[in-house]
């Protein structure tokens, strides 16, 4: 780490950050190159990390875009889905899903999670069919595969369209295969704190051609298309990705294997520090589960960790240097769906999960001494807040 590390919630000074991400003289190298060139925007390396992205998790079809959000958007928009419509998703993941689907002027039908997993249930999604719902969106939380076999059963057994948001697990791999391969269509997404970092960017991966082909004139227009005169078919959402994106994660993806195998040594170091904290359990893997690669490392406090202790304990770790973050905010708990008739009790695992999830600092810079602190920290941190210990 170079230079003076902030937080990306305060500003404020960190000792140790959530994310750095693990860069090389290669992305300088891969970024001059598209800089000496002659096109910033429609870039050919643009195309060559599609062709790369699909072929590592075994797809047909690439579309790079600027977000794993915009990938969502565009994709159910491609597929029709609108006002009228519902999708079946989790509330225990990131905003930007629920969004997509509120802007595609579709309904949001919020389904309970597996407790152990985090992902969302396909039995729990089972009982959300109704006549209206089109489409099923389940990510693979935090890193770790969802049942992805049951999830595509209730998805053909109603002819729905299921969206697989692997934005947090590249690599990880479910007995039935590597996450990407699952959905009709799979997002990744580049930003932080991900393995892949490169403060943007974002990528859609299908094996449906005339998708992939409705979701590039859907994303944006070529500079070729400036003088089609049917250029103006349809109306792109205006979402590419740049050059120089593309160019960073593919040579980010080239080494992938490196950067995951350095993430699963800081693991291998927070697990070590982790059994000397009372009552503390390795993180969960499914036995339907045969590789996991972490998004960041999740501590799960007890349940009599009420929310206000687990915020205490986050500003206690804060006040000590570490960027830690509540790892959810239900999205059914927020204005935008509270507006819909979601109210707190309508999602038990949910709520009990999220409001007791502590996410660290988790890359591949740490060092084994700011590991030991941070769990020292958290112990202490846990104690102050008068609840005790932590506890899976």
């Amino acid at each position: 780490m170079t230079g003076q590390v902030v937080s990306i919630e305060t500003g404020e000074p960190l000792q140790i950050p959530l994310s750095d991400p693990d860069l090389t003289l290669d992305d300088v190298v891969a970024v001059e190159q598209v800089l000496r060139g002659a096109r910033l925007g429609d870039a050919p390396v643009v195309e060559q990390l599609e062709q790369a992205f699909a072929a590592y998790c075994g797809r047909a079809r690439g579309v790079a875009v600027s977000s794993a959000a915009m990938a969502l958007l565009i994709a159910l928009v491609a597929k029709g889905i609108g006002p009228g419509d519902e999708v079946i998703l989790s509330a225990h993941s990131y905003h930007e899903l629920g969004h997509a689907v509120l802007r595609c002027g579709a309904t949001p039908v919020f389904a309970d999670i597996d407790y152990w997993s985090g992902c969302l249930s396909a039995t729990k999604s089972a009982d959300k069919v109704t006549p209206r719902t089109r489409a099923i969106i389940a990510g693979n939380t935090c890193g770790h595969p969802a049942d992805w076999p049951a999830l595509r059963a209730l998805a053909d057994g109603h002819g729905l369209f299921l969206v697989e948001d692997s934005s947090e697990a590249i690599g990880s791999r479910h007995k039935a295969g590597m996450v990407g391969s699952f959905g009709d269509v799979a997002l990744f997404d580049f930003a932080q704190p991900g393995v892949i970092a490169c403060g943007e960017g974002g990528i859609a991966l299908t094996d449906d051609t005339a998708l992939a082909m409705a979701m590039r004139r859907l994303r944006s227009r070529t500079l070729a298309d400036r003088a089609s005169v049917s250029a103006g078919v349809g109306a792109p959402f205006g979402a590419p990705m740049g050059g120089i994106i593309a160019a960073l994660a593919l040579a980010q993806l080239r080494r992938i294997d490196v950067l995951l195998e350095r993430r699963r040594g800081i693991q291998a170091m927070y697990d070590g520090f982790m059994q000397s904290f009372e009552g503390i359990k390795p993180p969960y893997v499914s036995p339907d589960v045969e590789e996991v690669h972490w998004f960041l490392y999740i501590v799960h406090l007890g349940t009599r960790f009420t929310k206000g202790a687990r915020d205490a304990v986050l500003e206690d770790m804060r006040t000590e240097g570490v960027e830690a973050h509540a790892y959810s905010n239900p999205l059914h708990l927020q204005r935008a769906y509270r507006a819909l008739g979601w109210t707190r009790g309508d999602l038990f695992v949910t709520e009990k999960v999220a409001d007791r999830a502590v996410a660290l600092p988790f890359h591949a810079h740490l060092t084994p001494e700011q590991i030991a602190f941070m769990v020292a920290r958290l112990k202490d941190a846990s104690i102050n807040s008068g609840a005790g210990a932590a506890i899976y």
